[in-house]
């Protein structure tokens, strides 16, 4: 083939069950490797709970909330998704492919349906680590919030974009 697969870039598709090891996975990893410069190692183990993740679970949790996943080649990379409503409730990409486009890819990919299907603003719970990415592509912080997961306290911000038709 010789073609540089770098530059292919991420392709988005919907999520299947075949993707729950993979989707846990990064979910596991971007938390207790890229989202643990912001948090204490307190938070990342209250946050990621590994022990306590089972795979069917997982996947039903994916079904649910209309998941989408992207690859590079056939490797699934990130993983993301949005309701009806315009909430994301999750997008994380594996440590390995920070800052290669996914997540960038992920989000135009969601705006893209919201937009299809009638949504007027994305709504979001960010972390300290992913805001900024978020406000790069638009989204503002709507309220600092202090969630408690298992018995502690956390630090997210709730986001919002418009989403202008047309």
């Amino acid at each position: 083939m010789g073609e540089n697969v770098e530059l292919l870039g991420p392709h988005i598709r919907n999520y299947r069950t075949e993707d729950a090891p993979a989707t846990l996975a990064i979910f596991l990893a971007a938390i207790t490797e890229t989202a643990a410069a912001d948090y204490s190692p307190e938070q990342v183990r209250a946050w990621a709970r590994p022990d306590r993740r089972n795979l069917t679970e997982w996947d039903l949790a994916r079904k649910a909330r209309n998941t989408y996943v992207a690859l590079i080649v056939d490797e699934v990379v990130g993983f993301s998704d949005v309701s009806a409503t315009g909430y994301i409730d999750m997008m994380f990409v594996s440590p390995a492919q920070a800052r290669r486009g996914v997540a960038r890819t992920l989000l135009m990919e969601l705006e893209r349906r919201a937009r299809d299907t009638g949504v007027t603003r994305l709504t979001a719970d960010v972390s300290v680590t992913a805001r900024p990415f978020f406000e790069r592509f638009g989204f503002h912080v709507v309220a600092e919030q202090r969630p408690v997961t298992d018995g502690v306290r956390m630090t997210n911000f709730r986001m919002a974009k418009a989403l202008p038709h047309g």
